[in-house]
């Protein structure tokens, strides 16, 4: 019944919008099919975001490409075209990042702050590859740009309290400038209690506190180049995840760079940018805290990686080009060590990563031909050379059980090429392209070692002598753009040959006490996966306006298996109110039945849920200061639920209610 009552309502609202004739004319820019998910003080939107101090994670499964698969209340992890991280790229300011967790307990995502960022750049597809290879597509993670300009300091404190789970949120930055110098600080503490799912049902282990420190200043040498460092330091403990076994004692993250731009060269070159950066990342599993573990086991995990890219932007008659080398290194260690009861046993000791360095190198060429007024065409290719070395001889020897032929390095050549055409003239802008990508295996993929997958209930064995993945996509999008209407259709087709998936080997016995068996990672055939989205927005008048949003996804082998984490039909729709300072929203979200679920990977039917939001903001000015005061309630009527991306099937928030302050002087 509340799915027939959330869709006529969708359904409502959509005929509503298209009934209206009194529509102004409105000009459109060519298009970029990069979809911006603006995050922080970007043209004073800022102010204008519905719960300001809320999660990244919470920003980015706004996207109709984006959706978050989670373990627990911290740290989700991102889907983009419905293909987790190992088929996708996440950068930050373009920095490659590796995490440390071999269970995903630390997405790149984990390491920013809303505080600190200003967009995410979402690419779909062969898009997204211009800092390496992909399938799915990439999210750019940008941080505040502060400018060079006319001397002037800016200071904000923020705070917040959420009542579900009692998180305590405090933060401050500071940014200056002048024609010489800036800088721009935040700080950002975060720390929560266990959160209750509906009818207020505690879920034990979901608690977390976290510290996370940015910094970036820029200094000019010259009328038209200057330098920029950045500094992130990120660190959370105490964190529970009751997905799964194991939770986290810490998790620590220092990301740094050094960046030179110049720009403008001459009348052809208009941008060139050379970045060089580095990151370590500290990740520690471990059992304690938890009731009746049958052994108890730590499972650190380290990752460093040093890189560096050059991306020159310039021009030649109609074309606009894009090129940009870039290069980087990376090692990554796990280990297990579990300890039995019996103090007169000794520990049993593996690495689960044996410590493998991954040295890229790559370049992407894009090039932006404008046809006419109306039209461009758009092609980019990519080549790189990505090779792995298996650097622990003990994990090298542990690897030889299963591959007695297995060499220590290994060397793959990855390629990639898109094609895009665009139409643009008044109201209406429509485009459509074709890719081919490749990506190699990931490190758990090709050299992990007894890795325990909760959601499946196997132990899992990487395989050295996988093919590369390779993808032949198609797109397609069409945009209808007035003063008072906006309508977009986006919709994505995935052929990818040489899927990588775990198959179980019943001759090999699990090392996890209560596993289900022992997965090797092979190859399928090949996988198919359909993405559709719909995004409707009317203003109904100057200070009210509804936006819809509709998301379809498919994904089956090529026996016709369901794929995991595809999303069944996703829905969303709000009534946005604002005048002046004040600002009000009611909207509804939800999901349909699960019906195609993958049982062989662990899924099963997952029901629908329409959840209830509300909120008010106000904002107070003073002399040379401002405050923003937002209230709200998510999950209004306090359901239950659970839905296809919760691993495990364990319970999403109840009613919370929370209230966010920013003070600007």
């Amino acid at each position: 019944m509340k799915n027939l009552l959330t869709i006529g309502f969708l359904i409502y609202c959509y005929t509503f919008n298209f009934a209206q004739n009194n529509i102004k004319t409105d000009t459109l820019l060519p298009i970029k099919m990069q979809e911006v998910i603006i995050i922080g003080k970007k043209a004073q939107l800022f102010e204008k975001q519905t719960k300001v101090l809320t999660t990244l994670d919470d920003y980015l499964q706004k996207s109709a490409k984006v959706g978050m698969i989670k373990r627990g209340a911290y740290a989700w992890e991102p889907t983009l075209n419905s293909m987790s991280t190992e088929r996708t790229l996440i950068t930050i300011d373009g920095m490659r990042i590796f995490g440390a967790c071999t269970d995903k307990m630390d997405p790149i995502t984990s390491y920013v702050e809303v505080s600190n960022l200003s967009e995410a750049t979402v690419c779909s597809g062969q898009e997204g590859s211009c800092f390496g290879n992909t399938i799915g597509g990439s999210i750019d993670l940008k941080r505040n740009n502060t400018v060079f300009g006319a001397k002037n300091w800016n200071f904000n404190i923020n705070s917040g309290f959420e009542t579900n789970n009692k998180q305590k949120i405090i933060g401050s930055s500071i940014q200056y400038q002048d024609s010489l110098f800036y800088f721009d600080t935040d700080f950002m503490l975060r720390d929560a209690e266990n959160y209750k799912a509906g009818k207020h049902q505690e879920i034990l282990f979901s608690q977390f506190k976290k510290v996370n420190f940015s910094s970036t200043s820029g200094f000019k040498i010259d009328k038209n180049k200057h330098i920029e460092a950045s500094l992130i330091y990120d660190k959370a403990t105490n964190v529970g995840y009751p997905a799964l076994p194991m939770d986290v004692s810490i998790a620590e993250a220092i990301i740094t760079s050094l960046k030179y731009e110049y720009s403008p060269l001459n009348k052809k070159i208009n941008h060139w940018e050379t970045k060089l950066y580095y990151n370590t990342i500290m990740h520690k599993m471990d059992d304690t805290k938890r009731p009746f573990v049958p052994i108890h086991m730590d499972m650190p995990g380290w990752s460093k990686t040093f890189g560096f890219y050059s991306k020159l932007n310039f021009k030649q008659n109609q074309h606009h080009f894009l090129l940009n080398i870039n290069s980087f290194y990376n090692t990554s260690l796990a280990e297990m060590t579990m300890y039995p009861a019996n103090p007169n046993e000794n520990p049993m000791f593996m690495l689960t990563w044996p410590d493998v360095l991954t040295a890229y190198h790559g370049a992407f060429l894009e090039d932006s031909y404008f046809l006419n007024c109306h039209s461009n065409v758009k092609f980019s290719a990519s080549l790189g050379n990505h090779a792995n070395t298996v650097q622990s001889t003990f994990g090298l020897n542990s690897l030889q059980i299963f591959y007695p032929n297995m060499t220590a390095k290994s060397n793959r050549v990855l390629k990639s090429f898109a094609g895009n055409y665009n139409y643009f003239k008044n109201h209406i802008q429509f485009g459509f392209g074709v890719a081919y990508g490749e990506r190699a295996p990931s490190v758990t993929e090709a050299y992990g070692f007894y890795l325990f997958n909760s959601f499946e209930n196997y132990d899992n064995i990487g395989n050295p002598n996988l093919k590369n993945e390779s993808s032949f996509e198609g797109n397609f999008f069409f945009e209808f753009k007035k003063e008072k209407i906006a309508l977009q259709l986006n919709s994505s087709y995935f052929h990818i040959a040489n899927y990588i998936v775990g198959k179980p080997n019943p001759a090999l016995v699990p090392m996890t006490i209560g596993a289900t068996g022992v997965k090797i990672y092979s190859a399928l055939d090949y996988a198919t996966i359909f993405n559709v989205s719909l995004q409707t927005e009317y203003k109904f008048s100057k200070y009210v306006k509804s936006n819809i949003q509709l998301v379809y996804s498919r994904g089956k082998d090529f026996m016709n298996i369901n794929l995991p984490f595809i999303s069944p039909i996703r829905y969303s729709t709000s009534i946005l109110y604002t005048k002046n300072r004040f600002l009000s929203e009611l909207s509804i979200q939800g999901n349909t039945k699960q019906v195609h679920f993958g049982a062989i990977y662990g899924e099963d039917k997952t029901p629908d849920y329409a959840l209830l939001h509300a909120n008010v903001g106000y904002k107070f000015t003073m002399p040379q200061a401002k405050v923003i005061l937002k209230l709200g309630v998510e999950n209004l009527l306090d359901a239950y639920y659970s839905t296809y991306s919760d691993w495990n099937n364990v319970p999403r928030q109840g009613r919370n209610c929370y209230i966010n302050t920013v003070f600007s002087f």
